[in-house]
């Protein structure tokens, strides 16, 4: 298939979704989205036919993702409406369908991360089964430094795989992930050099290829199943839809859209 913001490709059992927005640092709008939902409907086929046995979702460019296009947030061209702000679930919902259906795959989904995987880039990593890092890669959830929180399976997934304490730290301050500590924590799986992304990653993925596809997809549905993740999703759109009305938002958007970086908030 053909897509507007991505590239898949096959090559033996590996499943290729390659972000292809390199004019904007691979920056997520709701069309690579779309694109990425569709591509993992392809995927599953591709299984069906037993023909792939993994997803590797990577990136074209000199980063994996700057994040959300947050310019989006400030045109009015918003795909959800003109009055999104005052009814934010119809698109949190949207976006974390996009997100559980990775999470969902019958495949093993591989993350494979270089130069930025910040917002939702990072929340679409926590989504897959295996995270592979570049060094000095950029890796964060600075929502709340732009008056949000991480709201598309973000800050549920970080709860369950580091726990309260270390997931509120990470949101809270917005800051940049040591990577040597996101690995310790079990974040991410691997970190690699740069050269040497795809290579660890089609390394662990001929492992698991040795095993029963039946029982490593298996293995995925049931580890799923006692994460399952739902009722707190909904909690994490609730809070959304509070925050995307105030003015700390609008405020938080407009100062990086303007590069007028860090933002002093008002006392409350």
């Amino acid at each position: 298939m053909t897509y507007e913001t991505i590239l898949t490709h096959q090559r033996d059992h590996i499943f290729e979704i390659i972000l292809n927005r390199e004019d904007k640092r691979n920056a997520m709008n709701w069309q690579m989205l779309q694109d990425i939902g569709n591509a993992i409907d392809e995927a599953e086929r591709a299984f069906n036919a037993n023909t792939a046995r993994v997803v590797f979702i990577r990136a074209n460019g000199i980063a994996f993702s700057s994040g959300v296009d947050l310019s989006g947030f400030l045109d009015g061209d918003n795909p959800f409406g003109e009055h999104w702000k005052q009814n934010l679930f119809p698109m949190t919902a949207a976006f974390q369908q996009v997100m559980n259906k990775i999470e969902n795959c019958s495949l093993p989904t591989f993350c494979l991360m270089h130069g930025y995987a910040l917002g939702i880039a990072m929340e679409m990593s926590l989504a897959c089964d295996f995270r592979i890092i570049a060094e000095r890669t950029k890796y964060s959830l600075p929502e709340t430094r732009l008056g949000m929180i991480p709201d598309v399976g973000g800050t549920v997934r970080l709860v369950k795989l580091v726990g309260p304490a270390r997931a509120k730290e990470i949101i809270m301050t917005g800051r940049n992930l040591d990577l040597a500590t996101a690995e310790k924590w079990g974040i991410v799986n691997y970190v690699v050099p740069k050269d040497e992304l795809l290579k660890k990653a089609e390394e662990l993925a001929a492992e698991i290829a040795l095993s029963a596809p039946l029982a490593v997809s298996y293995t995925k549905r049931v580890v799923n199943h006692i994460m399952d993740n739902e009722s707190d999703l909904k909690i994490e759109a609730w809070a959304q839809a509070q925050l995307f009305r105030t003015d700390d938002f609008m405020r938080g958007v407009q100062a990086v859209v303007t590069k007028q970086y860090p933002v002093e908030w008002e006392g409350k």
